[in-house]
């Protein structure tokens, strides 16, 4: 029976290869916790001493996107309009995912886990490809000298 990559048997343990890498990406992608901060554009509203442009609303992005969006409603033809909506939708999508940070919140020994059941589930699957149980070693398939 042909197996992984084309090779005599090798099915049975890539599948328990790819249940250990599964297992571990889950248990990495469980420890991250998502959170935000303080956005790229807004970032630069905020001076270093504070000031008064220190805010925490920042509906100040939408402004360009609420005007882009008048003016089409006014006169769909106008490219300018189109630009100044696209800049704005643009903008809102920068701010949003700059905004976003990842935290790992594990123990030592929790990671250490992680990243042993990854690299053996790995190398399951890159065993499987390999011929399994065949009865002959390369020492018989090499010509003697």
């Amino acid at each position: 029976m042909k197996g992984s990559g084309g090779t005599e048997g090798g099915v049975g343990i890539f599948f328990i290869g790819l249940g250990l890498t599964a297992l571990a990406v889950y248990l990495f992608f469980d420890s991250v916790r998502v959170t935000t901060g303080g956005g790229w554009i807004s970032g630069m509203f905020r001076g270093r001493g504070g000031g008064m442009w220190e805010t925490t609303s920042m509906g100040l992005i939408f402004v360009p996107f609420l005007i882009g969006v008048i003016a089409l409603f006014y006169d769909a033809a106008q490219k300018w309009a189109w630009w100044l909506m696209n800049i704005g939708l643009a903008i809102i999508v920068i701010e949003v995912l700059s905004r976003v940070r990842f935290l790992m919140n594990t123990k030592l020994s929790h990671l250490l886990g992680m990243l042993v059941l990854f690299a053996a589930g790995v190398g399951l699957m890159l065993r499987s490809y390999k011929a399994q149980g065949s009865s002959h070693s390369d020492s018989d398939t090499k010509p003697p000298l």
